[in-house]
């Protein structure tokens, strides 16, 4: 990494504050760095970046690793607390609301219209930025150009964290629900909004709901779901767009998506990272220059520049090497290729299933996994922490059905989507068939490559529930998760089937059982050329650069860490299954604005025998901000159960100032059980 100093920077960089009026005279605020230079006689194009977690805490490290640097290039770099959060007015309802995206077009509007901005206007940001950066692309604001969008999707319903193959994610539905919950009891700032602090905060918790009850309430793919999916119409994007993720994220097939479908011009950047910016990346890397690859895309598409960024190929990949199952990497070794997508060098290769780990009898193989696997399919989001990645897999792979290759005779690329057609029947109207794809290596270590999900109800369309009929035997096609990678002479594919995998994706009611006919299934490889070998210069970064780190401020010593980051524990008397996780996110921070702020977080997944009903997901959080004599906390606890009639919620949130209490609610909801 090469960190910049301001002086080194272009161009002098100031930063200003500022209320933006939205229609309804509701108040957003923003942070804006901007040349020093910059007015009416020399006005710069703008970027935004608009999201819901703080500007004054949870991302000023990460702002200012860009959004100075930016400026210093010689742009207005700004960045927008969402409606309800940080430092704005108002209240937070959903995400990716119809509040949130015409709120976004007036800070477009409001940008383009200041004395010291061109009227050009950019968009970037990673997961939920980049989301909005593509809603709001697709409503054509008249001041947004361009965008760059990273480890974001193009489908809400299918390609999110909420629903996977139209079954409800167990991890993630939870898990990130809670996260939202307790994101949005944090009070504004009074160093930025003033005495006003404390009503904007009763304010928000008085509007306070579970988001978890609002998306298990949706199990289908309905209006609520199409709303921000731009993949209902990709003719609606006509802007430039850059489309970035990363082979560990769960977002990674997107940016073959949009660069499949998207009508105008757009580019495909697509490396080993986890969810993190590209020039943040260290687990998996290696990181790039990222910073410097955005500048390129700013200065063509609102500087109009010639420097020849359309004239690159549509996707650069990262194709990975062999590397051995472990929950953590720095760099992952392999060599990046340029290549059009489609690309004409791969190929579809038929694999079949002709031997599996479980008898076959009359070319059928009987699939009824215990309710506990998927225990080792490590973190829904990768952020590149200690433990998130997927350990090795033998123990979820003899806790399936393998249906294992013979080695291979020479090295495999694989570059896109694998998918899988699998001849079923099924002894229930409901469930769901997992199929994971393994590497595994000649000493037997099984590394994770690919998985797909389908809701057997789901099977004819996300957006219908369509039972199956028990003793009908059905071909149904699973597509896995794409990937960029190549297998090793000598080493086994390995296609695991599954009927559970928890906590990744939540059971159906009743435990089921699955026959597979080897002889009428299949799968389909998308497998590059054996000659087509990417050599180490095809593609080249410059090295990541980002500003120099803020001093740190004397501090307190960070809490003690009490517990693992993730375990998996094993009660025998009591036949449970527990995976205890600490998500990491941001621990403590202290800022030189004297603000401290701590965070503890928690999420525990819980299963017991083969009774699919025991499943329990609990998310409890704890915030702290204090300066001064500014002292507040919240708390938040979500905890998710079903029968098979309903999913059943239980929540509380209490909110402090100074010790005392000022706010408590709770909550105990139901919500019909249909698809999930």
């Amino acid at each position: 990494m090469r960190y910049v100093t301001p002086d080194q920077l272009p161009r002098p960089v100031r930063v200003d504050h500022a209320w933006i009026p939205m229609p309804d005279g509701t108040r957003l605020h923003a942070r804006i760095w901007i040349p020093e230079d910059a007015d009416e006689d020399k006005p710069v194009p703008a970027l935004l970046e608009y999201l819901p977690y703080r500007k004054g805490d949870w991302t000023e490290t990460r702002d200012h690793e860009r959004h100075p640097w930016f400026a210093g290039h010689g742009y207005a770099s700004i960045r927008v607390d969402i409606r309800g959060t940080g430092d704005s007015e108002g209240v937070y309802t959903d995400e990716y609301s119809e509040s949130e995206l015409s709120d976004g077009e007036s800070v477009l509007a409001w940008i383009a219209d200041q004395s010291w901005c061109t009227g050009d206007v950019g968009m970037f940001g990673i997961s939920w930025g980049g989301f909005n950066s593509l809603q709001l692309a697709a409503r054509r604001p008249a001041a947004l150009k361009a965008i760059i969008t990273v480890c974001s999707t193009d489908d809400r319903y299918d390609n999110d964290v909420h629903y996977v193959g139209g079954s409800v994610l167990g991890v993630d539905m939870t898990a990130w629900a809670g996260a939202v919950f307790a994101f949005m009891t944090r009070p504004p700032d009074p160093i930025q909004v003033g005495r006003d602090w404390r009503r904007m905060w009763q304010e928000r918790l008085d509007g306070l709901s579970l988001p978890v009850a609002t998306w298990l309430s949706h199990q289908t793919r309905d209006e609520y779901w199409k709303h921000g999916s731009v993949c209902e119409n990709y003719s609606d994007i006509e802007i430039p767009v850059l489309t970035v993720g990363g082979w560990a994220d769960p977002y990674h097939d997107t940016v073959l998506r949009l660069v499949e479908n998207l009508p105008g011009e757009v580019k495909g950047l697509l490396g080993p990272w986890a969810h993190q910016y590209p020039d943040r990346a260290d687990s998996p890397g290696p990181a790039i220059g990222f910073l410097q690859e955005s500048l390129r895309w700013w200065d063509r598409w609102l500087k109009g520049e010639a420097n020849g960024v359309e004239d690159e190929a549509n996707l650069r990949v990262f194709v990975e090497g062999y590397r051995p199952p472990q929950v953590r990497y720095a760099d992952v070794p392999g060599n990046w290729m340029a290549t059009p997508w489609p690309s004409p060098e791969v190929g579809a290769r038929e694999h079949r299933f002709d031997r599996a780990s479980v008898p076959v009898l009359d070319g059928w193989v009987t699939v009824r996994t215990a309710q506990h696997n998927g225990v080792d399919s490590g973190r829904f989001f990768p952020f590149g922490n200690d433990t998130d990645l997927p350990p090795d897999q033998r123990g979820d792979d003899g806790r399936s059905v393998a249906l294992d290759s013979e080695p291979l005779a020479e090295d495999l690329t694989l570059l896109g989507v694998v998918r899988t057609r699998l001849h079923i029947d099924s002894d229930k109207p409901r469930g769901q068939v997992i199929v994971r794809l393994c590497d595994v290596a000649p000493d037997g270590a099984s590394r994770l490559l690919a998985r797909g999900v389908m809701n057997l109800s789901a099977r004819q369309g996300r957006d219908k529930e369509v039972p199956w009929a028990p003793g009908t035997a059905e071909t149904v096609e699973v597509p896995l998760t794409s990937v960029g990678v190549t297998v090793p002479a000598g080493h086994v594919l390995r296609f695991t089937v599954s009927t559970t995998y928890w906590p990744w994706v939540w059971p159906h009611a009743e435990p089921l059982t699955v026959r597979l006919n080897l002889e009428r299934s299949s799968a389909e490889l998308p497998r590059l050329a054996p000659g087509r070998v990417p050599s180490a210069d095809e593609v080249t970064f410059e090295e990541p650069e980002q500003m120099e780190p803020k001093p740190k401020p004397a501090s307190p010593p960070s809490p003690e860490r009490t517990r693992t980051s993730r375990e998996v524990r094993f009660d025998v008397e009591k036949n449970t299954w527990t995976l205890d996780v600490d998500p990491g996110y941001v621990p403590m921070k202290v800022l030189d604005n004297g603000l401290v702020y701590t965070e503890d977080s928690r999420e525990i997944y819980r299963i017991t025998g083969d009774d699919p009903t025991s499943a329990v997901a609990i998310s409890e959080w704890d915030v702290r901000m204090r300066r001064d004599d500014w002292n507040v906390r919240t708390t938040t606890y979500q905890e998710v159960t079903a029968t098979s009639e309903a999913f059943h919620i239980r929540a509380r949130m209490t909110a402090e100032s100074d010790g005392e209490l000022i706010a408590e609610r709770t909550w105990d909801e139901q919500v019909p059980r249909t698809v999930g």
